[in-house]
């Protein structure tokens, strides 16, 4: 499975090799707290994560396919030669979409770089309010 997930089962289910794809909503969660993790996250997000994490969740069915389809990356043309399968383009050009989206979400390290991180800061006047408490 090309991605990891928190709480994301990796056993087998049914013996058949079937495996369990995360759902759109376990992937938004999860992207959504590791966004927070990132300090990244601003509900003002939260459409653009829906649309990556349906993204995600389609790569991985298709990739299930793939898998129990033995990977057959190639299809006969009427000529007598071969093409790429259809579904090795759309993985493909799911990827690229993902990597995008990924990108705009600041989820991988490359895009982080040119990010600074907002982080909740005290007014002055809360921290001495804060500090005069303890």
């Amino acid at each position: 499975w090309p991605f990891q997930w928190r709480g994301f089962p990796e056993k087998i289910l049914g013996g058949e090799g079937m495996a369990k794809v995360p759902t759109k909503e376990s992937i938004k969660r999860s992207t959504i707290a590791d966004m927070k993790n990132l300090g990244t996250y601003k509900p003002e997000y939260n459409r653009l994560i829906s649309v990556y994490a349906e993204l995600v969740e389609q790569y991985g069915i298709l990739t299930q396919r793939f898998i129990d389809g033995e990977y057959a990356f190639q299809t006969p043309t009427a000529d007598g030669g071969f093409k790429k399968a259809p579904i090795v383009a759309t993985l493909e050009n799911l990827r690229k979409d993902i990597l995008a989206y990924s990108d705009r979400l600041c989820l991988n390290p490359k895009s982080l770089e040119t990010v600074t991180a907002e982080k909740e800061s005290k007014s002055k006047l809360a921290s001495v309010l804060s500090a005069l408490e303890e």
